[in-house]
């Protein structure tokens, strides 16, 4: 079954047959957020006893979301910020098919302008979804670049965003920055920033700790070699409860034990070659055959630091020590007097605008925010900073977020602000040059151990979310082969450019 217009069936060495496992299996999943839920879905599934250990209250990691109330009691779902589905997430979109099989929950946004700090913002609605006429018509359209400009960019270094190619461009461009291989295209400064800049924020990685080659591989996935187009949807309830609730249930109704609130501290070997997790605060570990480790970067390298069983490898060492977290982000929800003009769009990117990198307004997509925002007259706008400085504090991160959306939304100068929630976290992984060939992949070199979550390489282009649930599909074949069970499929787009036979430069 094909899952999207460009959706190519990506090939695996795992050949096994059998629907289900015929013993009694056991499996320990650390991490419930989609990687987590993902690979515990898939060996439920296959008839594997599945425990998930979470350690938030809440599930989802960074997807995640959990219940507060305003101060006059009304309940409401916050979340750690806005997350957008694309189309080409052809894994997370079958992920999501096992509890809502037609999507009705996912709402299309048609269009999301980008501001810069000039005024009239871009637009990506109704762009062709083919190459090279999408790229073609978003430069013909922006008033940032004429014809002449265009003459003098360095054709060589542009055409390699379209020639993305897995081994060449990680072997050319890896150990090169994104600011210094947008800086070598020519673009003129205006064109640079609204173009480009906003790609390599929106992976919480400033442009100039971020790899070009990844850069390109975003490129590629998202826009150049991404035959869906660009326009996104978003859920139309919280993610609470049109997400997380409803996996819950779905794990769980096949044999799936959640446990929130338990924080892994290690995991050790047993004689019988089985997995021994060790809790925080517990005296009683919980133990398995098989183990995927679905945690975030700073979890997963404590962990790995106290499970000797698990690192023999020296080569294997090195591929954790070198995984690291890039700046912090800032999510800013504000309950507000009155709305933004109706002409705002439900959600806007920014780029070159202080810390802000983003506006959602909620209630033109969100159903809880909209019922609140019919009964009060009021709007939940949220606010996003993907890549602020280490060490800024909250009142100069809420000082700059408030000052960049009045300038680019002047109606929403002193609107009174009924209330607000302010999360900022610092454990999205850093993809820095010279990082691609250390990072590791979902393997291990421990049989029945494997590794899931956006931060672990894949074969085939993909990020955040969709990284997420393919690597958790990934891993749960993965530790599963053995038994020659039947793998769960998984697809990606075009894996190369279309002018990925270029030599590269």
């Amino acid at each position: 079954m094909i899952w999207g217009k460009g959706a190519q069936l990506v090939p695996s060495k795992n050949k096994g047959t059998k629907e289900r496992v015929t013993d009694k299996k056991k499996a320990v999943v650390v991490g419930g957020g989609l990687a987590g839920f993902a690979s515990a879905a898939v060996m439920a599934e296959r008839g594997v006893e599945v425990v998930i250990l979470e350690k938030n209250h809440y599930l989802g990691g960074r997807a995640g979301a959990w219940t507060e109330r305003l101060e006059d009691g009304t309940p409401f779902e916050m979340e750690r910020g806005f997350h957008a589905f694309f189309r080409q997430y052809y894994n997370l979109r079958r992920f999501l098919k096992r509890i809502d099989p037609g999507l009705h929950n996912l709402l299309p946004l048609e269009d999301y302008p980008l501001f810069g700090p000039k005024g009239d913002p871009e637009s990506f609605s109704g762009l062709p979804k083919h190459i090279p006429w999408n790229v073609l018509e978003l430069i013909h359209r922006t008033p940032r670049m004429s014809f002449l400009d265009m003459m003098k960019v360095n054709k060589t270094r542009a055409l390699q965003m379209f020639g993305y190619d897995p081994q060449q461009t990680y072997a050319r461009y890896d150990n090169m920055t994104a600011k210094d291989y947008l800086d070598s295209l020519g673009f003129p400064p205006d064109a640079r920033d609204m173009l480009f800049n906003v790609f390599a924020h929106s992976f919480f990685n400033p442009e100039d700790k971020f790899s070009a080659a990844d850069l390109l591989m975003m490129f590629h996935f998202y826009f150049i070699g991404n035959p869906e187009g660009l326009i996104f949807d978003v859920l139309e309830e919280p993610f609470s409860t049109s997400l997380w609730q409803p996996l819950r249930r779905y794990v769980e109704d096949r044999g799936v034990r959640i446990l929130t609130e338990r924080t892994v501290t290690s995991v050790e070997m047993t004689s019988e070659e089985s997995f021994r997790v060790h809790l925080e605060n517990s005296n009683e570990p919980v133990e398995g055959d098989l183990c995927v480790l679905s945690v975030d970067v700073p979890a997963l390298k404590s962990i790995m630091e106290k499970s000797p069983d698990l690192t023999g490898s020296p080569s294997f060492k090195a591929s954790i020590d070198s995984l690291d977290v890039t700046l912090p982000f800032a999510v800013w929800r504000l309950w507000t007097d009155r709305p933004p003009s109706p002409k705002r769009a439900p959600f806007a990117g920014t780029t070159n605008l202080g810390y802000l990198d983003n506006i959602s307004i909620y209630e033109r997509f969100e159903g809880e925010s909209r019922r609140w925002s019919l009964e009060t007259g009021g709007s939940v706008v949220e606010l996003h900073g993907y890549a602020v400085p280490e060490g800024a504090s909250e009142e100069e991160i809420k000082s700059d977020l408030k000052a960049n959306m009045e300038l680019i939304y002047p109606e929403m100068r002193g609107v009174e602000i009924l209330e607000d929630r302010f999360i900022l976290a610092q454990d999205c992984p850093s993809f820095g040059p010279r990082m691609a060939s250390l990072r590791p992949t979902i393997e291990t070199p421990v049989t029945g151990l494997a590794l899931a979550g956006d931060f672990v390489r894949l074969p085939f282009p993909s990020a955040l979310m969709e990284r997420a649930v393919a690597s958790g599909f990934m891993a749960a074949n993965n530790v599963m082969e053995p038994w020659n069970i039947r793998p769960e499929p998984i697809y990606s787009i075009p894996p190369k450019g279309f002018l990925s036979w270029l030599p590269t430069p």
